[in-house]
């Protein structure tokens, strides 16, 4: 009876450090968390608090067959991600946030990514599919790694208000080039803002979302969204609406 009553304690203990493990881990940066906080871009904060890496935004488990990983771009205050993240959020996506050095060239944390992905994999048999969606410069790390990925699954990429065309001397500093197609295996689609309305980009004298890139899908964003002026941030959140309607057709 002791040795039953000992087995039940600990298999209790194990159970509740799990849960406890994960609460404590994601205290700040869960969906549940991001959600339930007030100030939008208090929760940006706290999204962009993690330290670098890939981090789950929820609890894993064998429905999901999605690996679904969102990419920021540079100087990010997280606020722009709270509600597609929310929008995008299904029983067969595991979302997940990848924190990255944004402040240096893509390619150091391209080669982080793919690490971790593969070691994500490893760990979640049941995943079936991978998307990255990555805005503003983000979206030169996801079109990077697309080039690279030689994973079995099939890779999904989304940029959305992506500099792909390059910005200043981010060519030359960076080694950075645009890629020439979309490789076997992958999928791209690229989500561009009307470039005189993108804060991001209106003084520059070109817009540098344009870029050939054989086998893309190319959208241009409408002028507004939600009776406001659809620019560089809340480009996410419709590309999240748009994305979540196809999902359902």
């Amino acid at each position: 009876m002791k040795n039953y009553l000992l087995k039940l304690v600990l298999l209790f203990l194990i159970i509740s450090c799990s849960d406890e493990e994960f609460i404590n881990k994601h205290k700040k940066v869960n969906l549940e968390q991001l959600k339930s906080t007030q100030d939008v871009f208090d929760a940006g904060l706290k999204l962009m608090a993690m330290p670098n890496g890939l981090h789950d935004l929820e609890i894993s488990d064998d429905n999901q067959k999605t690996l679904f990983i969102s990419v920021h771009g540079n100087s990010s205050r997280g606020y722009e991600w709270i509600y597609p993240l929310q929008v995008i959020n299904n029983e067969i996506n595991l979302i997940t946030f990848f924190r990255w050095d944004d402040s240096s060239c893509v390619n150091p944390s391209v080669k982080s990514l793919d690490d971790l992905i593969r070691d994500k994999l490893s760990n979640n048999k049941n995943i079936q599919k991978v998307i990255l969606f990555g805005h503003s410069y983000g979206g030169l790390l996801v079109t990077s790694f697309m080039e690279q990925w030689t994973g079995d699954l099939p890779l999904e990429v989304h940029t959305i208000a992506a500099p792909l065309k390059g910005l200043g001397s981010l060519s030359a500093v960076c080694n950075y080039r645009a890629p020439e197609q979309v490789p076997k295996k992958s999928s791209l689609f690229e989500w561009r803002t009307i470039h005189k309305l993108d804060g991001a980009f209106q003084d520059l004298n070109y817009d540098p979302q344009n870029v050939e890139i054989i086998g893309s899908n190319i959208t241009r964003l409408p002028e507004k969204y939600k009776n406001n002026k659809l620019g560089h941030n809340w480009s996410i959140s419709w590309v999240a609406d748009n994305f979540k309607k196809e999902i359902k057709r």
